[in-house]
């Protein structure tokens, strides 16, 4: 009987974690990986993706979706190299993600060899266990490890391994003396921890003393629905989203002010501009600027990772621990708060924000407004939908009109903001659920930038339905020139591309879209066609994604950039005075 590879080993102690699915792109420096992957692809599926970078950013995307491992594989120097964009994404939005790569023949590493890139070195600061694999009987215990460490810590882990090690047969005779065979376990134990009552005294103290408190419910915070409204409805309290957390709590919630920063709400603002306490749950939302200011409120903060509590503001009570389980041990220490006028008025504020965002996104005038687009797109999702979003001007229109109910899922590059992707999130989605409905809401900026995974969606008939908003610009790059910095707009106009004749030149069903009398109906053929299928919204490039609450100094850098010549400044002075006075009206 033939002895077992170390690629054969590597894929067993994969199989052994549960591992299920890997996105990545065949390569020389991991073919003997790839074969021990074509011998066991009843039970383990392999997903070719067209860049490396796609490949990592669907095995963060999986984890998301799933809750499991996610696993992405490439070859020996670029191969890798590429990967480490979307391993950033894991990394900063907290995902477990393994990362495989393969080197250069072990006896010819660093001696200017073909593709002799040190990829474990490489992956030093994205990694949080990094391992280069040195013989076949060091397999095992590594990836084993790496599994461990990316689930227990919500991290990336990475492994390395000569090619030529790949395909050796490995004689567990020759194991050194210390590395006893069987030794490696693939048992996973998770922490049940608990703050104290002492820390849930003390958290409950600073609470019950509030008349005015604000809850920032984060991704950590994601499955606590239920939870969370209890202790909102006790307190009295507002729950604002950061992006990440829009799946917390359904949009519908009384609640609910939806989201926060330059794509949030204006109730969510003013709710922490006012708050004398704030809940901070499973949030690092990193823009501080939108806390409430320094020694305004006492705050409380739950957290998974002690490491993020009192990373973003100056809490006086931190409690480690999952966000449902330390609500409910809190619970029954909070007083009912008989004064409803906070909550009272940030629910009137709601209506007032929802009639204005219903306002803009029913305009029927030339040319179409992306709110539009967004409008029509939300009556359109099944309460399973899985909503897969891009980084951009984009992220504000899925922030105010796609709107969270039953059992949706919705996520981005929430830390690291990359552009491209949503569309390897969406097809990590349709992978690992084929029977629900799956959209990726794109730009035409970030679309461009990883085409090829079109074809992607294709090769394996995956329910995806991109929605693509075209307004040949970088968007939210041209907003930000001209209203934080009062510069003219420079550069971010983009050479335009026709996406839905591309689309179909990959095999997709495609449809466009200008007139906002034909956008409903477009996007309900789109998505109710079977398979893969694109549609492109031609749409007003000059429609700024105005903040809840502008301020003084943004209009007066915003008059400064038009007057200093930014192209097409009077379409974009009449675009934002009309939005401005509608707002008034």
């Amino acid at each position: 009987m033939a002895k077992p590879t170390a690629a054969d080993i590597l894929v067993d102690t994969l199989l052994d974690w549960e591992v299920d699915t890997i996105f990545g792109i065949p390569g020389d420096g991991i073919n003997g990986i790839m074969e021990s992957l074509r011998t066991r692809q009843d039970d383990i599926r392999f997903i070719q993706v067209r860049h490396e970078e796609a490949a990592a950013l669907a095995a963060c995307a999986y984890a998301k979706w799933t809750g499991r491992l996610g696993v992405c594989i490439a070859t020996s120097g670029p191969g890798g190299i590429h990967l480490l964009n979307g391993l950033y994404d894991a990394k900063l939005d907290g995902q477990p993600v393994l990362a495989i790569t393969g080197l250069q023949f072990h006896d010819l590493l660093q001696t200017f060899t073909q593709q002799d890139v040190e990829l474990d070195k490489l992956f030093a600061d994205v990694a949080q266990y990094n391992a280069r694999i040195m013989g076949g009987n060091h397999v095992e215990n590594t990836v084993a490890l790496a599994c461990r460490t990316a689930l227990a810590y919500r991290a990336v882990s990475h492994v390395s391994i000569p090619v030529d090690l790949q395909s050796a047969e490995v004689d567990t005779g020759r194991r050194s003396k210390r590395n006893v065979a069987g030794h490696a376990s693939d048992t996973m134990a998770y922490s049940a921890q608990l703050p104290s009552d002492a820390q849930l005294a003390r958290a409950a103290s600073i609470l019950n003393g509030g008349k005015k408190t604000a809850i920032l419910a984060g991704r950590g915070a994601i499955g606590a629905e239920k939870n969370l409204s209890a202790i909102a409805e006790r307190l009295g309290a507002p729950i604002i989203k950061p992006l990440l957390g829009k799946g917390a709590l359904p949009d519908d919630s009384p609640y609910s002010t939806g989201g926060i920063g330059l794509l949030g709400t204006k109730p969510s603002q003013e709710a922490l501009e006012e708050c004398d306490t704030l809940l901070i749950a499973g949030s690092s939302f990193p823009y501080i600027e939108f806390y409430p200011e320094p020694d305004q409120a006492r705050a409380v903060q739950i957290d998974l990772d002690p490491q993020k509590i009192g990373l973003r503001y100056d809490v006086e009570a931190g409690l480690v621990g999952n966000t449902a389980d330390v609500i409910d041990a809190l619970l029954p220490r909070l007083d009912y708060r008989e004064d409803r006028s906070f909550i009272e008025k940030a629910q009137a504020g709601m209506e007032a924000w929802e009639e204005l965002m219903a306002e803009r996104a029913t305009r029927r005038d030339k040319p179409m407004k992306p709110q539009v687009v967004a409008h029509e797109l939300n009556k359109l999702l099944r309460n399973d939908a899985i909503i897969a979003v891009d980084s951009g001007t984009i992220t504000t229109w899925a922030a105010r009109y796609l709107k969270m109910r039953g059992d949706m899922k919705f996520s981005c590059s929430g830390t690291l903001a990359t552009m491209a992707c949503s569309l390897p999130y969406a097809i990590a989605a349709g992978v690992a659920y084929p029977e629900r409905q799956v959209i990726c809401f794109i730009g035409d900026g970030g679309l461009a930038m990883l085409l090829g995974e079109l074809a992607t969606c294709v090769k394996y008939d995956l329910d995806v339905k991109i929605i693509v908003i075209k307004n040949d610009t970088l968007g939210q790059i041209k907003w930000e020139q001209m209203v934080f910095l009062g510069n003219p707009e420079y550069a971010c106009d983009l050479q335009p591309i026709d996406f839905a004749a591309v689309a179909r030149g990959f095999g997709f069903k495609a449809f466009s879209v200008d007139d906002p009398a034909d956008c409903a109906s477009v996007l309900d053929e789109a998505l109710s066609a079977k398979g893969p299928a694109l549609v492109e919204a031609v749409v007003d490039p000059h429609e700024p994604p105005m903040p809840p609450k502008a301020t003084i100094r943004q209009a007066a850098h915003l008059a400064k950039a038009l007057a200093k010549g930014t192209p097409a400044r009077g379409k974009i002075a009449l675009t934002v005075a009309s939005d401005t006075v509608r707002e008034v009206i």
